[in-house]
């Protein structure tokens, strides 16, 4: 019997719930890169056009499915969706867990189907035009935090 796949949010955000600001991530912390890349390997990353943009490419190891309502849009090496559920059940063909990677709308359209969080909380307060949606703590329970005095990674699985 196999089990009911993972379906994680992984994203990085300030004390104000910024994640990115004009297609950018406003700090550069190379730990949260690594710690982003060990959480996503060898499984399917699921994100929207213009989180993929920012990104430019693929990355390797992962499997990478883009949501976008446009479409004549397409990029060698990804499959593409035009809606999230689309995404999911491509995702349900391919190994591992379905990683939700960005960005704000697509967080906010996943948030209900969520298993699981892997989240950094970056001790900054910065400007951006996106945002990590806010989450019912009655939901969720934290399982694990790892804490830094930049950032701490915390692991949420659904209740």
């Amino acid at each position: 019997m196999q089990s009911e796949r993972r379906v994680v949010a992984v994203a990085a955000y300030a004390d104000n719930r910024v994640i990115g600001d004009h297609g950018r991530i406003p700090w550069h912390i190379p730990d949260d890169f690594a710690h982003f890349k060990a959480e996503t390997l060898g499984h399917t990353l699921v994100m929207g056009r213009l989180t993929f943009d920012s990104i430019g490419r693929p990355l390797p190891g992962r499997h990478t499915i883009v949501v976008t309502r446009n479409r004549d849009w397409s990029h060698d090496g990804v499959d593409v969706a035009h809606t999230l559920d689309d995404a999911f059940a491509l995702a349900e063909d391919r190994d591992g867990d379905t990683v939700v990677a960005g960005g704000t709308q697509i967080y906010r359209q996943a948030m209900p189907r969520l298993t699981h969080q892997v989240l950094t909380e970056v001790h900054l307060s910065v400007e951006g035009d996106a945002h990590y949606p806010s989450f019912s703590l009655e939901e969720w329970v934290e399982v694990r935090r790892v804490s830094r005095p930049d950032l701490d990674w915390v692991w949420w699985e659904r209740v």
